[in-house]
């Protein structure tokens, strides 16, 4: 029996020594980093930024893996499930904080099932119409919008920013919209180009490239300071409609138990990455603002986020569909 538990000792220390060795040296093989929003869209567009430099500092190859659907719940799931060893991230929009708050059930718990790492940037939600509609000013759209009672709207998905922003600027409002959800910013935005659908709220990261071709139009910014991409266009305070700020933002989360080692090397190395004048340049491009907030702050904005989600939702009567 003494021999056994002996056995059971050292077996148990080699195996604790193991795990020490792997945090210290990690990343060993590559990484993958679950995106729950198609390609080209905001999320994506951040991944695609760090995925290069994050290679060079980890000397592993780093894995863009997107998966949509669910206003990326499906994406959250599989990182909820994973092995907490740092080798699968996901790479979260703040609709990891509203999806609780719209959803009636989750298949993951989101604050005791996830590691917070690091929120690396945000960006204003916009209202865009598309540029085969005659609109010019937030006036013009409201007041066609009553016109046209049930006017659709797209948005990248139940409970996301853009969606939680038309919810509370049709009450402002005093219009009926209808609510479009896709899986994502990118086909909700193909819809306005085309002219199918006239208007979004939506992320000004994913749309910038759009607005620059002159084949959607902002209109407004539902935010509390304007943006420098977009000269002259006005806030919807400026014009008597403001509304809460829904801006999202993005950054990386682990599985629960995920070792504070690696935890502190994610959140190093990515916060350092943001706070480089070159990636913060290109960030700002995009219509962009860096934040670089670390696990603990990660944690208390996620906390405080699901609340305030859960309010706005109670008072915009944001449901998931």
């Amino acid at each position: 029996m003494i021999a056994r538990r002996r056995f059971a000792l050292a077996t148990a220390g080699l195996a604790m020594a193991g795990n020490a060795r792997a945090q210290a040296n990690w990343p060993e093989k590559p990484v993958r980093v679950l995106i729950g929003f198609p390609p080209g869209g905001p999320t994506d567009l951040v991944g695609r930024l760090l995925q290069e430099p994050l290679q060079r500092l980890w000397g592993q190859p780093v894995i863009i893996e997107n998966r949509p659907g669910a206003s990326q719940i499906i994406a959250s799931e599989a990182v909820a499930r994973a092995v907490p060893d740092g080798y699968t991230l996901l790479l979260a929009a703040s609709t990891h904080t509203s999806n609780v708050a719209v959803q009636q059930r989750l298949p993951y718990d989101t604050v005791a099932d996830f590691t917070p790492i690091s929120v690396l940037y945000g960006s204003p939600t916009v209202l865009f119409v598309s540029a085969e509609r005659p609109w010019r000013t937030v006036q013009e759209l409201v007041e066609a919008a009553k016109r046209d009672p049930g006017m659709a709207f797209a948005s990248s998905g139940n409970g996301t920013s853009g969606h939680f922003a038309l919810e509370m600027f049709r009450r402002k409002a005093g219009i009926e919209v209808t609510h479009v959800a896709f899986r994502g910013a990118p086909p909700a935005l193909q819809e306005v180009v085309s002219g199918r659908v006239p208007a979004t709220f939506s992320t000004l990261s994913g749309a910038i490239g759009l607005q620059r071709q002159g084949r959607i139009r902002a209109i407004a910014i539902a935010g509390p300071q304007r943006a420098p991409v977009l000269p002259g266009v006005p806030l919807l305070a400026d014009v008597g409609l403001e509304i809460p700020d829904t801006s999202p933002w993005y950054g990386f989360i682990g599985p629960k138990g995920l070792p504070p080692a690696v935890v502190e090397r994610i959140a190093r190395d990515s916060l350092a990455l943001m706070r480089d004048g070159a990636m913060a340049e290109r960030i700002a491009d995009t219509g962009g603002l860096v934040i670089a907030e670390g696990p603990a702050e990660m944690a208390a904005r996620i906390l405080r986020e699901i609340e305030e989600n859960r309010e706005m939702a109670r008072v915009a009567g944001v449901t998931a569909s």
